[in-house]
């Protein structure tokens, strides 16, 4: 090794490589790595063909145990020695380097060929040798281990400032292109969600050490993606950082539809990222209760939310009964092939600006437009089903505005019914059925379809706001004893509830009571204990990460000096929180003052919680209950912390 400086340090020494590209055509691995070693100072990296040649070497098997130890030293000083954060040169660098010597996929590939070599899954470019030896599988966990500190540490740069912009990261390079950068569910990001479900399948069962630690890497790689992007883009849009955050969230809950509860309690609780984990938790569970038929509101996630819509949502859950061979998550859905619960058509989404008052709706039919229904017999089909007139009414909607109950029965026994269809004012035919007091309609949608949208709004205007606002008390009734209090949580556009709707106190009483008996008729015993447990363990994870991300105090600091929020508590207290943030142009501190109202009066949620849920004795439901205790004392601690 020649040096053009006996000094190590001085900015004249130049490592010379040139020997050991020789050494390694000789098969000398090991001693053209020890001479590598010796050769690297800050600035002056090994040639990118000599460490791929390595490399390739390693990942094949063609190597003795020392020389792991000593691939693995080398990297970790090439990468104290030459961060690449802040240069685009250092970047190239390591995208050059650490990828497939063969496929040269970049890092996102060799991360995913490492993981399902592991996984002794098919890799995604070549085939590793197999089986592996217990020194190669561990240089594969290590060289996971690698990529994710050196994504870490650009997060870190980012965080201080030690940064040339965003195109000077392998993080970004390795996840986004040019043309995505502004979405969080890139492909690349999308493929790190699955492949860490399918790690999690893989590992969980057995619980070993080396695959839990795949599987925390993932883990870590995922938090450290969020954390970046959503850094990145958090100073410009605000917004733009939510829907990001909510759009992975819901594609990690398709993801997640048909894991078994044990794999779920696991996966989520797991999560590095508190606001991933929040938004995750609450995608999850809203796509549970959309699948069971269970109304938990539209609105943006809240502390109102969780505790007075997913709370009484639970214990709905737990009279589900066990799931059969669909998987752990699945109910019938009467929904056309192929679609999911909440998805309409194309053809029958539309605008609602040309509709009238839900009172005096009325649509004539200029014209009809025929539609194919194959596989099915001519006989079994109601006359007209086919048919679309021109305010895209299907027969279920006409049906529904006459009470022809018989034939909304023919059509709900029809394979593939969409029971949500909209017409082109967004008004299903629940929507019709309570608008014109179609009582037997009502209840057969309720009886028959178990994904049936009883929280559908139009101009604000909800299925129980429609029956309410046309005198039509009966089906009011019959909604909330179906669906609970939660019904009562929705605004319309003027702000309004559905009792805000109601003049008489002995009317609106019943109306509460209905509502109470509706999210108290799951019964007194919980017929799938592993499914109510993994929904526990979402709701309490989502109530932790929540308290978390939106500042909301907790009991390990509600005792202590909050600044003015004890004050501002207090007069939560005594006035609501549309009256105190009058004015108030900030949207996050509106939130956060509605977050409190609800913390100071949790206590009137937690006395509807329904017995199946306080008497169960699952490990999470415990759990559970004890968090909601806890945001009782917060709020009482809360309101005695004010100075008199």
């Amino acid at each position: 090794m020649n040096f053009t400086a006996a000094n190590p340090q001085s900015q004249t020494d130049v490592a010379d490589f040139s020997n050991m590209q020789s050494l390694i055509d000789c098969g000398l691995l090991t001693e053209a790595l020890e001479e590598m070693q010796g050769a690297l100072f800050p600035g002056q990296p090994p040639p990118e063909q000599i460490l791929q040649s390595l490399m390739h070497h390693a990942l094949q098997g063609e190597v003795k145990p020392y020389f792991y130890c000593m691939l693995r030293a080398v990297l970790h000083n090439i990468l104290r020695n030459n961060p690449p954060w802040g240069s685009p040169v250092r970047v190239k660098y390591f995208l050059c380097v650490l990828q497939c010597p063969q496929c040269k996929g970049g890092p996102w590939a060799l991360l995913e060929m490492l993981v399902r070599s592991c996984m002794s899954s098919e890799p995604t470019c070549h085939s590793l040798p197999s089986p592996a030896s217990l020194e190669q599988r561990r240089f594969h966990v290590d060289l996971q281990g690698f990529l994710l500190k050196l994504f870490q540490f650009e997060l870190h740069a980012s965080n201080t400032g030690k940064r040339g912009g965003s195109r000077s990261s392998v993080l970004v390079s390795t996840f986004w292109s040019v043309w995505n950068r502004s979405t969080l569910c890139s492909r690349a990001v999308q493929q790190l969600a699955e492949l860490l479900i399918q790690a999690s399948l893989w590992a969980l069962p057995s619980m070993e050490d080396w695959q839990m630690r795949i599987v925390g890497t993932l883990h870590d790689i995922l938090a450290v993606v969020v954390e970046y992007w959503c850094q990145e883009h958090s100073q410009l849009n605000r917004n733009l950082v939510e829907k990001g955050l909510a759009d992975l969230a819901q594609y990690i809950s398709i993801l997640c539809q048909d894991l078994p509860p044990e794999v779920l309690q696991e996966l989520i609780p797991s999560m590095p990222s508190v606001r991933l984990r929040m938004v995750t938790a609450d995608a999850i569970y809203s796509h549970i209760c959309c699948r069971n038929g269970i109304v938990t509101g539209m609105e943006s996630l809240s502390l109102l939310k969780i505790v007075s819509s997913y709370i009484p949502a639970l214990g709905r859950l737990s009279g589900r009964a066990p799931a059969g061979a669909r998987g752990p998550w699945a109910r019938t859905a009467c929904l056309r092939p192929g679609h999911e619960p909440g998805a309409t058509s194309c053809a029958n989404q539309g605008s609602s600006t040309a509709t009238a008052g839900p009172a005096s709706r009325s649509r004539a039919i200029m014209g009809t437009v025929a539609l194919e229904a194959p596989g099915l017999e001519k006989e079994n089909i109601p006359r007209g089903l086919n048919r679309v007139n021109a305010a895209g009414e299907t027969l279920i909607h006409r049906a529904c505005k006459k009470n022809q109950v018989e034939t909304v029965l023919r059509i709900l026994s029809l394979p593939g019914t969409d029971v949500n269809v909209k017409d082109h004012a967004g008004w299903t035919p629940l929507h019709e059925a309570c608008n014109h007091g179609s009582s037997a309609c009502v209840q057969a949608l309720l009886q028959h379809c178990p994904t049936l949208h009883l929280d559908t709004q139009v101009d604000g205007v909800s299925p129980l706001h429609d029956a309410l606002l046309n005198g039509h008390v009966d089906i009011a009734k019959m909604l909330l004893r179906h669906a609970g209090s939660s019904l009562l949580q929705q605004r319309d556009d003027h702000a309004q509830t559905a009792l805000d709707l109601v003049s008489s106190p002995a009317l609106r009483e019943e109306l509460w009571t209905c509502a109470l008996q509706g999210d108290t008729a799951t019964g007194s015993k919980v017929r799938d204990l592993p499914f109510l447990e993994a929904c526990s363990c979402l709701l309490s994870c989502l109530i932790l990460s929540y308290a978390l991300a939106r500042d909301v105090p907790s009991y390990e600091v509600a005792g202590r000096a909050l600044g003015p929020t004890p004050r501002l508590a207090r007069a939560l207290a005594a006035h609501s929180a549309h009256c105190v943030t009058a004015g108030w142009a900030d949207p996050y501190l509106v939130r956060h003052a509605e977050d409190l109202e609800t913390l100071v009066g949790v206590g009137r949620y937690l006395r509807q919680v329904p017995p199946v849920l306080r008497d169960c004795q699952g490990r999470h439901t415990r759990i559970l209950m004890r968090r909601l205790e806890e945001l009782e004392s917060d709020g009482i601690a809360l309101l005695r912390n004010v100075p008199l």
